[in-house]
């Protein structure tokens, strides 16, 4: 079993990464595979919802969106991070996301969810809020922990101080793998994946 941890900092090594580290090493340590993706500082494009993906089967854009929707099969969690900017989650990460699971959430259907945040003060829940909003309407599990997953700090060495964003991370982490756990037991015992009915949308402007 393996868990795609994606960290969408323009830091590589800052506070969103010590928060996955923190998952990452506590997933190791129940046997979970682990991979921290960075998205690098080159930038995400946003979705021009110009729909080609529903012809192609990937976006037209090429770049750490298709990458990873490529390989979804190969993954069976999936952790997103970020920083908060202006009580939001930064733009990189949610240009991914749109595009992630407007083109590939087919792929993503299913799979064990969650969101971390790290801010220097304020604007956390809400972040935290909008990521999860992509696992909701996706069909995936999201996974919670003792507190809402955020760290706190402006800098790596003061989310490193942060002892209780620490632990949440951990117990993260710790329920994350025993919903895999209990996924694969469940496969293992014969339990049917759920089936879905056609999907129906409602517009209410006629």
């Amino acid at each position: 079993m393996k868990v795609l941890l994606v960290n969408g900092s323009p830091h590589p090594d800052g506070c969103t990464n010590v928060a996955l580290e923190e998952c990452a090493k506590t997933l190791n340590k129940n046997g979970i595979e682990t991979e921290i993706l960075w998205l690098g500082t080159d930038g995400v494009r946003g979705c021009i919802a110009c729909k080609k993906c529903r012809k192609l089967g990937k976006c037209v854009f090429q770049d750490a969106v298709n990458e990873t929707a490529a390989r979804a099969d190969t993954f069976d969690g999936l952790i997103i991070g970020c920083p908060v900017y202006y009580s939001g989650p930064c733009a990189q990460i949610t240009a991914f996301l749109d595009r992630l699971f407007y083109s590939a959430g087919g792929k993503l259907e299913k799979k064990p969810a969650a969101a971390v945040v790290s801010c220097r003060r304020g604007g956390a829940t809400a972040s935290f809020e909008r990521l999860n909003k992509y696992f909701e309407i996706n069909n995936m599990p999201v996974i919670t922990s003792q507190y809402w997953n955020q760290i706190h700090g402006n800098a790596k060495e003061e989310a490193l101080e942060d002892l209780e964003g620490l632990q949440t991370m951990r117990t993260l982490a710790e329920n994350m793998a025993w919903i895999l756990k209990c996924i694969e037991a469940g496969k293992a015992a014969g339990v049917k994946e759920p089936e879905y009915e056609a999907r129906i949308a409602t517009n209410f402007i006629r």
